[in-house]
């Protein structure tokens, strides 16, 4: 889309047919509504009826955390269906021009010289067909087709920590809130979706994977039982579909190459735990087109404008990397930190900052600064 939108020929083949769903924490984070207003989407979601979150809490047992995880401009954040925002999505970017062929599956990334020129693929039913560009873009996931074809260095790389879960519930309303719970050595959250159905992801860790993957659903409520009046609010809602989960591991990849560049999940992938999948898409997305445009006007050097691409995800997105795979251990905090968490509950800057640093709004760095303009005691 956003390079559509600039006047270059774009081709998207995807094999999904849209809408079609995916395997996904489903959250958009503040910063990732932002984005869609910038691109002037914000109020196509909104018209789909997918209900804004204006407050996060975060249950830890003796005590609960509430605040704000957005700011003045972008206060909400929005979990809808990928169903839903895949298919806008796509809608935009070919209404920004860029010609998209559904259901098409890529069979071979081609390399010539050491250098990504195409692909080959087809459509469903169809004759293999061959498709050169000047930059292939793999937005493939973190089991990338281009990955595979290229291997970039891998780095930062931590094992699968988290095993996560999740379902949708009717008749458990949320009134505007994402729900956390901590536990030891368990997790789950609640969240509104489109619909009227609430979200509701769970999680153990990696350890018990094997075991409790043989009854999933079992595992799951009793988690919820860890948190009785959770439970009971469940009780009185009805299940609309199966389970759908994944433990995945942790990673950063080189994300471009001579004709080849990589986003989102292809690129960078962490536990779900803090939900920043999306959020994170939506940034590589348009600081790769950035640096593609750049490129492609002769502004920079492609190894020149994509090697700031790489050092600008990193920097940005490495403190929530470390904070991401520490959670996603469901060790109970460290005793400092339970110090600071009963300290700032109550104080509601201070739980406004703990809960856009959860969201990602903010950095831990950022947050630290909040508590200590607010005098809370560390």
């Amino acid at each position: 889309m956003r390079l559509a939108r600039k006047g270059y020929r774009v081709l998207v083949v995807d094999r999904a047919m849209f809408p079609s769903d995916t395997v996904s924490t489903h959250v958009l984070q503040p910063l990732a509504v932002a984005a869609l207003a910038r691109w002037g989407l914000i109020d196509r979601l909104t018209a789909t009826g997918c209900p804004p979150i204006h407050t996060y809490t975060f249950d830890f047992g003796p005590f609960t955390i509430s605040g704000a995880p957005g700011t003045k401009d972008t206060p909400v954040a929005y979990c809808p269906r990928r169903t839903v925002l895949d298919k806008l999505l796509v809608d935009a970017a070919a209404e920004a021009g860029a010609e998209i062929r559904e259901g098409f599956a890529v069979e071979e990334i081609l390399i010539e010289d050491g250098r990504v020129v195409g692909i080959k693929g087809r459509s469903k039913g169809a004759a293999t067909v061959t498709e050169r560009a000047q930059v292939i873009v793999g937005a493939d996931g973190r089991y990338s087709l281009m990955a595979e074809a290229v291997r970039p260095e891998q780095y930062n790389e931590k094992p699968p920590l988290l095993a996560a879960y999740y379902t949708y519930w009717s008749g458990l309303p949320m009134d505007g809130r994402f729900e956390t719970y901590i536990r030891p050595h368990r997790g789950f959250a609640a969240a509104p979706t489109h619909n009227g159905l609430t979200l509701t992801v769970g999680g153990w860790p990696y350890s018990e994977f094997e075991t409790n993957k043989k009854d999933v659903e079992g595992n799951f409520l009793k988690s919820f039982d860890l948190a009785p009046e959770f439970a009971d609010r469940v009780r009185g809602a009805k299940r609309e579909a199966p389970f759908a989960g994944a433990a995945v591991s942790n990673f950063f990849r080189k994300p471009y190459g001579p004709g080849w560049a990589l986003v989102g999940d292809a690129g960078y992938n962490r536990d779900p735990i803090t939900a920043q999948g999306i959020t994170d898409a939506f940034r590589d997305a348009e600081r790769c087109a950035i640096a593609l445009d750049q490129a492609f006007t002769g502004a920079r050097s492609f190894d020149e404008a994509m090697s700031e691409y790489q050092r600008d995800r990193d920097e940005h997105v490495l403190p929530m990397y470390e904070f991401t795979c520490q959670l996603a251990t469901l060790q109970p905090p460290p005793p400092e930190m339970q110090q600071l968490l009963g300290a700032i509950h109550g104080n509601q800057k201070a739980m406004d900052g703990f809960a856009q640093m959860n969201a990602g709004t903010i950095s831990p760095a950022e947050f630290g600064a909040i508590v200590a303009a607010a005098q809370v005691p560390s």
